[in-house]
């Protein structure tokens, strides 16, 4: 029967719930257990589909298509176990679901409150499909306090009677500050987090206090002291300078031995953490550095392209050199020359986006990236931006454009109406609803015999997660092939274009899909670990 791990947070947002629960589930594989990893959001929004990315980071993606909230691609990266869109519910979804019910009537006529029914609801989620996993770590979004949050604690304060004895187990997350002026790390907010947590019915079992210092003995003698746990179960989480460094750290600080004595477990033989030591030795110890331009339009917040990021972490790491990435806002070059910015880069990556703002700045970032003969990276808004550049100045296309910005007389690049998932027809429209309506997820393409794709997969056949509503429109397709853009990779029937190739460039590759959503530290996706392999070779001759 499963175990389940409570992870809650406290007194400030964005201390690391998720990277905290993808390292511990990490430990806890490395000591032989299965475990699986889940997160709750308090938000109304039924995903983050529709959410900006400065509002709330990156959009995850999983096989079966959720478009769920980026933790969950921590927690893939960490245990290399996939995900699906039963890992990742929210206040809107449960909503959602429940007013549905009602509607129908299902609950004959009852009252519908949030409790028992949203809690019950929330219950449902957490216990659905763990069979066989020994370890389900469960992730609560936002802070304890936070009004919307309410009926998860509830729900999970619930199960914490209602599981058997031992089976549940509590761990917050706080921040101790350091405070100059007194010369003191100060304990009391995570004392006042703990109180605001023993209000609602939860005791925790484990503090996990983020620090950019030790903790002196005293303190941690006083936090034990006043949020009744055993000091032994008071863990500190030090600021590091990579986050693949956090699994050995959290066992070195003994996190998971706690977990396990928690639960009435006798740890047994250190866990196996060399993969973990693998990868902090490539990332402290590299040979060189390459620098990557990435010219998006969210660079603001980093976070909204969290996979990405990773990603080149993750091809540094296959080629044992440092990623140094330089975040450039695309609008920028629709008034200025890019060249002052890109000269001297050894890579320009281009991600995806929605939207007209930047894209003209995008344009000329591939643009430059193909007349100066750098390695160029285009994913999903990327790629099709390359093909806009090329219909404009290799093939003679001037009016090449998007549908997306607007009618135009050449839409090299338009809305998909129809494309087949699985054995069904999928349909949309100009006015569909945004939210869950793209061509979300796995879907499986060909690749050319003989192409560069080809050969960096090593093989025919790839299956890779979308989430785009326009598509390279394969009426193009002979007169920009005619000037050296290769359709190196389609949908299995030919349809729908997967990946594009400048054959006489050094490597210029652009993919309609999201490969960074794959990529994994210790099994570095190989498009990535292949663009930073060119970049190296650029490098020495820059």
């Amino acid at each position: 029967m499963a175990r389940y791990i409570f992870i809650t947070g406290g007194v400030v947002s964005s201390l690391g719930k998720g990277l905290a629960s993808a390292a511990l589930g990490a430990v806890l594989q490395a000591r032989g257990y299965s475990v699986r990893l889940r997160k709750l959001d308090p938000y109304l929004n039924v995903d983050p589909g529709t959410m900006s990315p400065y509002q709330h980071g990156e959009v995850y993606v999983t096989d079966d298509g959720a478009e769920t909230d980026l933790d969950l691609g921590h927690y893939e990266r960490f245990t290399g176990r996939p995900t699906n869109a039963h890992d990742n519910i929210t206040t809107g979804r449960i909503y959602q679901d429940i007013i549905a019910k009602e509607r129908r009537g299902d609950y004959l006529g009852a009252t519908v409150q949030v409790i028992p029914h949203v809690t019950d609801a929330i219950k449902a989620f957490v216990l659905d499909g763990n069979e066989g996993i020994d370890f389900v770590l469960c992730e609560i979004g936002g802070t304890v306090g936070d009004i919307e949050g309410l009926p998860f604690f509830e729900a999970i304060r619930q199960l914490g009677q209602e599981l058997p004895r031992g089976d549940a187990i509590f761990i917050h997350l706080t921040l101790l500050p350091f405070v100059p002026s007194a010369g003191e790390m100060k304990t009391k907010p995570t004392q006042h987090s703990v109180k605001e947590l023993r209000s609602i019915g939860i005791q925790p079992d484990i503090l996990l206090c983020r620090c950019d210092r030790p903790i002196p003995k005293e303190e941690r003698r006083k936090l034990a002291l006043f949020c009744n746990v055993r000091e032994e179960a008071v863990i500190q989480a030090l600021d590091l300078t990579s986050i693949y460094d956090v699994p050995v750290a959290y066992h070195n600080e003994g996190l998971d031995r706690e977990v396990l004595k928690a639960f009435g477990l006798e740890p047994a033989d250190d866990p196996d953490l060399s993969r973990w030591h693998r990868v902090s030795e490539r990332i402290h110890n590299p040979e060189g550095t390459v620098s990557i331009a990435v010219v998006g339009k969210y660079t603001g917040l980093l976070d909204a392209y969290k996979s990405l990021n990773e990603a080149l972490v993750h091809g540094g790491i296959a080629n044992n050199v440092r990623v140094d990435m330089q975040w450039i806002e695309s609008e920028i070059f629709e008034s200025e020359d890019p060249s002052p910015h890109l000269e001297g880069v050894h890579g320009i990556l281009v991600p995806g986006g929605f939207g007209e703002r930047g894209a003209q700045g995008k344009i000329k970032a591939a643009g430059f990236a193909r007349e100066r003969q750098v390695p160029y990276f285009g994913i999903c808004f990327g790629m099709q931006m390359a093909v806009i550049e090329a219909a404009r100045n290799l093939a003679g296309i001037a009016e090449a454009g998007s549908s997306e910005f607007g009618p135009t007389s050449e839409p090299v690049v338009g809305l998909m109406t129809e494309w087949l998932k699985g054995n069904e027809l999928e349909k949309r429209g100009i006015d569909s609803d945004l939210g869950g309506t793209m061509r979300l997820g796995a879907y499986p393409a060909a690749l050319a015999e003989g192409s560069r794709i080809a050969a960096i997969y090593g093989g025919a056949e790839i299956s890779e997660r979308h989430r785009h509503r326009y598509e390279v429109n394969m009426a193009y397709r002979e007169r920009l092939e005619a000037c050296g853009m290769r359709f190196a990779g389609t949908s299995p029937d030919g349809v729908l274009p997967e990946t594009v190739e400048l054959v006489e460039h050094p490597w210029f590759v652009g993919v309609q899909y999201h490969p960074e959503l794959k990529s994994r530290p210790f099994d570095p996706h190989p498009l990535f670990a292949s663009f930073i392999a060119a970049a190296v070779e650029q490098s020495r001759l820059v």
